[in-house]
This record gives C-alpha cells, structure tokens and sequence, in this order.
C-alpha cells in the first residue's frame, strides 16, 4: 500500500470543522425563532389586554357588579350608642342587663341619619331588651336574636322595614331594592345581673 499523500490527510479535519460551522449555523437560526417567536407572543398578549381594559373602560357602570368583589369596599361608620340598663322579664323582676351597643353603618349620612332618631330608636331597644328574660340572653342565640330585632328596630325609623324575605317584593322594604345602611348590631358590652 502506498503512504498516504500529504494532500489527503488535511481533509479529514476539514471534515468536523465543516459540520461544527453547520451547527452553530442551525443553533443560531433556532436561537433567532425562538427569540422572535417570544416576541411576537409577547406582543399579542400585550394587546389583548390592552383590548380587554379598552371594553372594560367602555362597559356601563352595572356591569361591573361582579368586579365590586375584588375592590375593597369603603369602611364602615360605627355609632357606639349610651349603655343602657333594663329590667329583664324573669319571674320576679329581681334580674337586670346593662348592655353597650355599635351600631355599624354604611357610611356617615347613615349615622346622621339615626342620631336624628335616637330618643325612638333607644326607646324600641328598651322595650326589645325588657321583653327577654335572662335565660334567653344568656345563650348565644338569644343575644344574636335580639341583635337582628335591634337592628330592624333601627332599621325602621329610617325606612327600612323588615329585611325582605325571599320572594318579597323590594317595594315592601320602603326603598325600592336599596340596601340597608344599618349593616351590624355589635355588643360592646353585655351584663346580666
């Protein structure tokens, strides 16, 4: 056999330099896709939510009932009312309760709203209180009975009759559907004696 000639054994390595070059060609074309692909997936998302803030910006204002969920709602108002002190309706008359009331409402026009009313609505929460007897008022359910008839005591004077119940028309309720701004009846203290 005769010895290789000088001129075949360069071709050998020319061999892998070639398909290193063919490589880098196709990993920079794959690089290039990606990247641009990114991009333009990028870009759509982009505009389609700008699209959905230009409909949301454009939808009348009752159509973002579902969306009032998720945005915090204003703050209460509390109106802390004077302690009162009744007899309570157990045998004897010998038991008393002095109970502390929050009235928890809606927002400041509510609150101004009930202080114009308070000698009524002081008086309607005696005559609740002086009904129960002390048994009642010691459990749980009878201090969150009392704290619901409180509130649609309060609730009245200000045109708010009794909470609709379900298949009630909203006409009932003396203000076409509105809410009532009397929200809670909170016990700041309560001792029977």
């Amino acid at each position: 056999m005769p010895p290789p000639s000088p001129a075949a054994a360069p071709a050998a390595p020319a061999a892998p330099a070639k398909s290193k070059k063919r490589l880098l060609t196709i990993l920079a074309v794959v690089l290039v896709l990606l990247v641009a692909g990114g991009g333009a997936a990028a870009w759509f998302m982009y505009q389609r939510a700008n699209a959905a803030l230009d409909e949301d910006a454009d939808a009348p204002a009752h159509a973002h009932k579902g969306k009032a969920k998720s945005e915090p709602a204003a703050p209460p108002t509390y109106l802390a009312l004077e302690n009162m002190v009744v007899n309570l309706a157990d045998p004897g008359g010998d038991r008393f309760a002095q109970i502390g009331i929050t009235l928890e409402l809606s927002d400041a026009k509510a609150s101004d709203q009930v202080k114009q009313y308070l000698p009524t609505i002081r008086n309607a929460i005696l005559l609740l209180i002086s009904q129960r007897s002390s048994d009642e008022l010691l459990q749980r359910e009878g201090k969150e009975a009392l704290a619901e008839d409180i509130r649609r005591e309060v609730s009245r004077p200000l045109g708010y009759a009794e909470p609709p119940k379900k298949g009630a028309s909203a006409a009932r309720n003396g203000h076409d559907g509105a809410e009532n701004p009397v929200r809670r009846v909170l016990f700041s203290s309560f001792i029977i004696q």
